[in-house]
């Protein structure tokens, strides 16, 4: 019980946190995001995700050995993400965007289960 008040606590402020965030975001961004909106989705995401697993991590909720696992697969979807844009020179497409997103999905999933 206290497990799940204390994961809705924390899902609760990290939804603030990354309201805050994306407020200042599009505030301050940059000609390289402008150029590049879904690049800087899919780091984004990718980004917060990290954050996550170290909260996780943090918290119990996740072995180091599970933490480490998830970090491997988001740097590959990282990874995946830099090849995709060098072959378009510096842009991802719509299609490639949605196969990044569907992967970071699976990765999204296995946090906090």
């Amino acid at each position: 019980m206290f497990k799940s008040i204390r994961t809705a606590a924390a899902a609760t402020v990290a939804t603030i946190a990354l309201a805050g965030l994306a407020t200042s975001a599009f505030a301050d961004e940059t000609q390289w995001q402008k150029d590049h909106p879904r690049r800087t989705e899919v780091n984004s995401r990718l980004a917060n995700q990290n954050n996550r697993i170290k909260t996780e991590r943090k918290e119990g909720e996740i072995t180091k050995a599970q933490a480490q696992k998830l970090h491997a697969e988001d740097h590959a979807i990282r990874q995946e993400e830099r090849t995709m844009a060098s072959t378009n020179h510096g842009h991802i497409t719509k299609a490639e965007q949605k196969a990044l997103n569907q992967q970071e999905n699976q990765v999204s999933k296995q946090i906090g289960q």
